[in-house]
């Protein structure tokens, strides 16, 4: 007489195109449904949007792109958010990329943002580009204390002097804050240690999840604040969005832009779904286990 197979038994034998399908299925109808969560901005990120808030119109912000294609829907709506907030503030931005891919990631923030939101704002006197420059860290280094000499034109080849915006700006020690978006090496954890630290310099910005609890331990002292993933994003999106209405707007009619805050929903009902197969799966492991347990005693 066959042996009756057990729940565990069936569960621990599930076939693993199930659980992808049913993967799919929690992606794909939240997606459809347009379904979202509330978001509600953390301590370590409300930190950022207070920090950009809170400094003085015009004030001098370097912002760096420093990831590639690869994990542009975790980046790029931090990156497209700070460029907002920083462009509503009057702040004079300077963006550059320690990755050779960031450059055009900046370039296409700087379409959407601010040739999109922003046509009053003037190259070279509201915001520029300086472009991608080798070295890693070492860059970091160079333009901490000579950043003319490391950039003598912007990302299109003019001449670096030229531009309003770039007098007075000889150094890293000439910014009020750093902002980077980051996917590794070199990345935010460089900007902390070779140029907040050295220069006592805020540091702030946004990583991928994968990356974040490496950069956990350097918050509140040496990183003024944090954005960890996709979750991050959606957080300083709400930030702006409960201070700047506008700003939704904004990423409703922007076929570019990527709304983190939307995104969310998906991502948290996948979430659970993998929850819930982790839960049964050690259930099931377990009860398996003690079942087999008896069966050798008996």
């Amino acid at each position: 007489m066959a042996q009756e197979i057990t729940f565990a038994e069936k569960m621990l034998k599930l076939d693993r195109r199930i659980i992808f399908a049913l993967i799919a299925l929690a992606v794909i109808i939240p997606m459809m449904m347009n379904l979202q969560f509330p978001v509600r901005p953390s301590p370590i990120v409300e930190t950022i949007f207070d920090k950009v808030e809170s400094l003085p119109n015009g004030s001098v912000v370097l912002l760096s792109f420093d990831y590639g294609p690869s994990t542009v829907p975790e980046n790029e709506p931090m990156g497209d958010a700070l460029l907002y907030h920083c462009m509503l503030k009057d702040h004079k931005v300077y963006m550059m990329a320690l990755w050779p891919t960031g450059e055009a990631e900046g370039q296409k923030a700087i379409t959407r943002v601010i040739t999109g939101q922003f046509p009053n704002k003037k190259y070279g006197e509201d915001y520029i580009m300086l472009g991608f420059k080798a070295g890693n860290q070492g860059l970091i280094n160079a333009i901490f204390t000579d950043l003319k000499g490391m950039y003598t034109t912007d990302a299109n080849g003019v001449d670096i002097n030229s531009f309003a915006m770039m007098k007075g700006v000889d150094n890293l020690k000439a910014f009020d804050l750093i902002l980077g978006v980051c996917s590794g090496k070199p990345g935010l954890k460089e900007w902390v240690q070779f140029a907040g630290d050295r220069g006592d310099i805020p540091v702030a910005g946004g990583v991928t999840a994968v990356e974040a609890p490496l950069l956990y331990p350097y918050y509140p002292k040496q990183l003024l604040g944090l954005m960890g993933g996709l979750q991050g994003a959606a957080e300083l999106q709400a930030a702006v969005f409960e201070k700047y209405p506008k700003y939704e707007t904004y990423l409703i009619n922007c076929s570019g832009a990527t709304n983190a805050v939307r995104n969310m929903g998906p991502q948290t009902v996948a979430h659970l779904v993998i929850i819930f197969f982790v839960v049964i799966g050690n259930i099931a492991f377990f009860a398996q286990q003690r079942r087999n347990k008896r069966s050798r005693m008996e």
